[in-house]
């Protein structure tokens, strides 16, 4: 187990190292439902105009 003091923050349970990588796949989860947002968003706009 690693040093408790390398930690990062109060009443976390991750290393800088996974905080990074968990950071990396929030972000591109983020990014793929933004997208996927904005493509429905687009063929409802196609389908029925709501302006």
């Amino acid at each position: 187990m690693s040093d408790p003091n390398e930690r990062l923050g109060p009443g976390t349970y991750l290393t800088p190292e996974e905080a990074k990588e968990f950071h990396k796949l929030f972000v591109s989860s983020f990014a793929i439902f933004t997208i996927v947002a904005i493509i429905a968003h687009v063929l409802v706009w196609n389908w029925k105009p709501w302006f």
